[in-house]
């Protein structure tokens, strides 16, 4: 499984457990998932701060709009690894590999 961070998080690859397949009919969680409204984000962060902090880290974002930019920032999404954390806690999934970004193409 892939379960996606955010554009300034990692991401992890997990695989299943036997108890998934009777607990949660073979599946997990499928990302972060969001902590807040796009409209919400779009108020808190611009696309041009988010891609300079995510610069300033070592990833490069490439997109068409600033707009779609704020509304993914990453404080906008919750954090993955205690998604996934808990995800291995419930048995549902266990941690194979977490992946970090070094580019972000937004459509």
């Amino acid at each position: 499984m892939l379960i996606g961070g955010s554009m300034g998080t990692g991401s992890y690859i997990l695989v299943g457990t036997r108890e998934s397949e009777q607990l949660a009919f073979s599946s997990a969680c499928h990302g972060a998932g969001r902590q807040m409204s796009r409209h919400e984000a779009v108020r808190t962060w611009s696309g041009r701060q988010v891609i300079d902090e995510l610069k300033a880290r070592g990833i490069e974002v490439r997109s068409p709009s600033l707009r779609g930019v704020a509304e993914e920032a990453p404080g906008a999404y919750k954090d993955v690894s205690a998604v996934v954390d808990a995800a291995e806690v419930a048995g549902l999934a266990r941690k194979v590999a977490r992946v970090a970004p070094l580019i972000v193409i937004k459509g």
